[in-house]
């Protein structure tokens, strides 16, 4: 799993709050850019942003908004996930500057026996695009060591 959002910290759920707020009367755009820039701020994260920013393009208004609501949705699903242990070997990959993310998968990390946790330095929330040969280097590892 690849920046993997398991659970949404204080930072997070406040965004979630004004997005909420703001969805029916900002342009998702506007939105999506901002959101970009708080989860990605670094220099090294601009292809991430870039990438991000590009395929919201290709949403509507509407659509956002009931993407919106699926990600409000599926909250109550990750606290379960994070509650009850899965026996299948998980990988999670993430970057050491995903400072929204990473701290709530190192703890499940330490709770699950079948979790292993690999953090990649110099890379924020997307590492499949910022560090995409040293992930898909260690997801192939963690495979084929299955």
């Amino acid at each position: 799993m690849g920046g993997a959002i398991l659970k949404l910290n204080l930072k997070s759920r406040a965004l979630m709050k004004i997005v909420n707020w703001t969805k029916s009367f900002l342009p998702y755009m506007v939105i999506y850019k901002v959101l970009s820039y708080i989860i990605m701020p670094n220099k090294n994260h601009k292809e991430s942003r870039s990438l991000f920013i590009r395929e919201a393009k290709k949403l509507y208004q509407k659509e956002f908004i009931r993407w919106f609501k699926l990600t409000l949705e599926i909250l109550p699903l990750l606290k379960m996930f994070r509650q009850i242990e899965i026996k299948i070997p998980t990988l999670y990959l993430m970057g050491d500057q995903d400072y929204m993310f990473l701290p709530s998968v190192k703890k499940v990390v330490q709770s699950h026996i079948s979790s292993h946790l690999t953090v990649i330095p110099n890379c924020g929330h997307v590492v499949n695009v910022e560090k995409h040969k040293i992930f898909n280097k260690l997801s192939i590892k963690f495979l084929k060591d299955l």
